[in-house]
């Protein structure tokens, strides 16, 4: 069982950055692929990037290519989403989740674990 645990959402302007936590519970954390996803308003949940089990890998949506990045820190189990250049599209609730099968891989239903989100409001 791992417990995920979103965390530095919040508010900000078009252009400006953020970077999002998400910690995990367990001793496992090392042998999940880890991804984030997110949910606008009105919107299904929509794959964002992913990063191998060991961080040598990484996998982007192509709408936030070249101005997201993911990174891990098994030592901290935790993954990042360093997110700049936001635009008010980028506006959605955001979670992590863990996939212990597959990498890299784009398939909701595929991923064994999810956060509770974290809100990510961007202002024009």
């Amino acid at each position: 069982q791992v417990q995920l645990v979103e965390s530095g959402g919040g508010l900000a302007q078009a252009g400006g950055s953020l970077r999002l936590s998400c910690v995990a519970s367990g001793r496992s954390f090392s042998t999940y692929a880890m991804a984030w996803f997110r949910q606008a308003p009105g919107k299904e949940r929509a794959f964002v990037a992913t990063i191998r089990k060991d961080g040598g890998s990484t996998y982007y949506a192509d709408s936030v290519k070249g101005r997201f990045t993911i990174s891990r820190d098994n030592a901290k189990n935790t993954v990042y989403l360093q997110m700049n250049n936001l635009s008010p599209d980028d506006t959605a609730v955001y979670y992590c989740a863990a996939d212990g099968t597959q990498f890299p891989s784009d398939y909701l239903p595929g991923y064994d674990y999810w956060g509770q989100g974290t809100q990510v409001t961007v202002s024009s």
